[in-house]
């Protein structure tokens, strides 16, 4: 295609977008509507994905040694569990650590288990990590078969409800979006199509002097095309300065915490480049639709 017809395609959509004012008013509201919603229900669902992440690095199995296992056999252990595929690491924590840890964790009534140093029952540990967090439990079992393991503790019980619910409201998420995804291209679809019926006669016109198809079709998927950039303006600004001033309310609140939250930068960008695709694409989709079905050309 010649780049003077390109022009005059895109110039024939800005045409088509100013004449139809309130209908270009529909689309483009229908569009930014959408992609609010679409972009809340994402920043959010990526921040929990962000917290989710967080929570799956931290969950570990911690070996713990029979008090009876040399330093050899203590060895020999470490070497057996980093032979498993599923492990990604395998960290010794001798027994002196596990007290002042546990010290530490009980604060102010910590201190009375201090009496200990001397004697101290708790068992050396290897803390072991997986490849991925979904591994936990199996690690865990083959762990407990091994040869001088006094136990395995790795939260067995709460890990399982913790990865069903994860998983479960990425899923959740998921769905959502792309329902809002289809319910706007339905909306813009249905737009265009009475604009392609009321301009039913002028593209008879077009076809009588020898227009083709794809000639016909162009500034339509280009009109659609701009509807749907011109709705996504409001969304990115919108929740670009929403996202800026949560994160600046919450983002100290959080400082020391497990729970971080994205950084607007590069984040809000992302979203922002997102928003403008999706609005391209169910502008552009919604013409596609709305062209293939009822212009019959």
């Amino acid at each position: 295609m010649k780049i003077r017809t390109i022009g005059r395609h895109a110039r024939e959509s800005l045409k088509n977008i100013s004449r139809n004012g309130w209908m270009t008013f529909a689309s483009v509201s229908a569009v930014t509507v959408t992609l609010i919603l679409v972009g809340v229900f994402f920043v959010i669902m990526m921040n929990l994905n962000r917290v989710a992440q967080t929570i799956e690095d931290d969950v570990q199995i911690r070996v713990h040694i029979d008090v009876a296992a040399n330093e050899k056999d203590q060895q020999t252990l470490k070497t057996d569990l980093e032979r498993m595929p599923e492990v990604k690491t395998v960290t010794f924590s001798p027994k002196k650590s596990e007290l002042d840890n546990l010290v530490k964790s009980l604060g102010e009534d910590g201190k009375a288990f201090k009496l200990f140093e001397q004697d101290n029952p708790l068992n050396d540990v290897f803390v072991v990590k997986t490849k991925k967090p979904t591994d936990t439990m199996v690690v865990a079992q083959k762990a407990e078969k091994l040869n001088y393991v006094s136990k395995v503790r790795y939260g067995q019980g709460k890990v399982e409800k913790l990865f069903k619910f994860i998983k479960a409201s990425r899923n959740v998420g998921i769905v959502l979006i792309i329902g809002l995804f289809f319910t706007a291209i339905f909306l813009i679809s249905n737009t265009i199509k009475i604009t392609i019926i009321a301009r039913r006669r002028e593209i008879k016109i077009m076809r009588l002097v020898g227009a083709t198809n794809t000639f016909i079709r162009w500034p339509f998927f280009l009109e659609g095309l701009w509807l749907g950039i011109v709705g996504s303006i409001l969304p990115i600004i919108l929740i670009s300065t929403a996202y800026y001033r949560a994160y600046d309310y919450i983002g100290p609140k959080l400082e020391g915490t497990f729970i971080k939250v994205l950084p607007f930068t590069p984040f809000v960008y992302q979203v922002s480049g997102i928003l403008m695709l999706m609005g391209a694409v169910i502008g552009v989709w919604g013409s596609v639709m709305s062209v293939r079905k009822f212009l019959k050309v």
